[in-house]
Formats: C-alpha cells, structure tokens, sequence
C-alpha cells in the first residue's frame, strides 16, 4: 500500500514564501479545487489519501515535500531552509513515526525535500537557497548505510532541484522494459540545472516554452503533471509514458509544483 500524505492549501497561501516566481495574486478557492484535484489523482493511482491537520498559519504548509524525505528503512525529518516553514516539520514527523525509524536534519545544517532526488542507489541532493551544504552532509550520513551515494549539486536558477529534474517509471511496451541498457529516465529542464550531473540517466528535456514541466510525480506507471504543460506530456507520452495531468496553475504562483503537495510511504 503507499499512503500519500498531504496538506489543506492554507489560507494565508497569499504570504508564501518566494524567490524565483514574482508574487500574484493567488485565488484561495481555485487553489482548494486544484489541490483536491490533485488528491483525487493521487487516489486514481492507488494511494490512500491522508492529510495531516489543517496549519492555516503556516502559508506553505500545502507543500509538505520539503518536511520529509522517505526511504524504505528510515525518513528523514527536514530542516527547511526557510525559518517560517520549520514549524511545519513536527506534524509530519508525528504521522511518520509510527512506520518508519526517524532521524532528523539538525542546525546549522538546513534541507528542503524538494531539493533531494532519489534514484536508484543514488540521492541528488540540490545545493540551493533552502538547502546547504551541510545538509546535504547530514543526509549522506543517514542514507549511506541503506548503500546510497550522495551526490551535491548546484542549484540556482529556480526554487529546488526537483523544479529542474525529477525521475521517471519505466517505460515499458507489451511487458519489455524499453530503458536502453535498463538506465533510468530522468525528466529535465537543462537551462536549470546543469545535465553533466545526470550522464548515467536517460534524459528527456522539456519543452522549451515550458520551463516549470520538468517537476512531475511518477507512482507506479503513470506520471502525475501539470495540465498547463501539454507539449513536455506529449514528449513523455512519446516515449511509451502514461500521463495524467492535473490543474496546478493556481499553487504555480506559490512557487509550487505537483511533486510538493505530498509525501509518499510505502507501507508493507
């Protein structure tokens, strides 16, 4: 079973924090409706839904990726970089206790879960505004033993690594695994993060017009992204993916994106 744990949109969403995306109004109920779109998505695909308390007073607290990074055998409990999100972490960590061992990003080492990419035997951890170096040493300490390398890599032309790259299922036809010597596919927008990184990947760029689609969630073999980026869909669904888009526009504008409204755990 794999449990998605999700947040209400708050209603103080219109004072998020920002630092890529020029503030714009944001319409609370059109983010509600998109965000249990959103859910409604998650369930489509097999999850069970569980939304941890409402925090109206946190204005990011819809986006609980950036509290947690979830492994097989361990989470590791975030320290955003943002001082205004770090009251969002304790919730997160009282609904992951009861099914994973916890271990926790400690001062002055700062981590948004947005930034950490996980692949096979590899994390990519995002050096950006929200994630520091040391952070990144930490979350090496806690997932080496599990035989992760962990690779740092600069971010700084958008919010978190995850805005310029994310990971892809396998891309299959009639039960053959079409990955060419079983690589894994990386989706990227390569005018934000530099593809030298991921030379053991497959890549596929978004389109160029459509700089923010390379933040997509895949969960089993369907890949979870923004309505508003058709012609990056139509690249995935050429190589053999199947999508299914979401409206995202409005929770865009709080610089966020559909890989941010959950954390995921996979329970035996």
């Amino acid at each position: 079973m794999v449990v998605a744990l999700t947040r209400a949109v708050p209603r103080s969403i219109d004072r998020c924090e920002l630092t890529h995306v020029e503030r714009t109004p944001i319409d609370y109920a059109k983010a509600v409706e998109q965000h249990d779109a959103y859910e409604a998505a998650l369930r489509r695909v097999g999850c069970e839904v569980r939304r941890l308390p409402d925090a109206h007073d946190l204005p990011d607290s819809v986006f609980v990726e950036d509290t947690a990074v979830v492994f097989d055998d361990v989470a590791v409990i975030a320290r955003p970089g943002a001082a205004s999100r770090r009251g969002e972490v304790e919730a997160m960590a009282e609904a992951l206790r009861p099914y994973r061992r916890l271990v926790f990003i400690q001062a002055p080492g700062t981590l948004d879960g947005g930034d950490v990419l996980v692949t096979p035997g590899r994390v990519f951890v995002g050096i950006s505004g929200r994630t520091n170096a040391d952070g990144a040493r930490q979350l090496a300490t806690h997932v080496s033993p599990l035989g992760f390398e962990t690779i740092p890599v600069p971010v700084t032309g958008c919010l978190h690594l995850k805005s310029a790259v994310t990971a892809l299922g396998a891309l299959r036809h009639g039960g053959v695994d079409l990955r060419p010597k079983g690589r894994s596919y990386l989706l990227i927008n390569p005018d934000w993060v530099d593809p030298a990184f991921f030379a053991d990947y497959e890549l596929i760029e978004t389109d160029a017009s459509e700089p923010m689609a390379a933040n997509v969630l895949t969960i089993g073999d369907r890949v979870i992204c923004a309505d508003e980026h058709p012609k990056t869909r139509r690249r995935l669904e050429a190589h053999g993916l199947v999508t299914l888009p979401v409206p995202a526009a409005e929770l865009a504008r709080a610089e966020g994106g559909v890989t941010c409204g959950s954390v995921l755990i996979t329970i035996p």
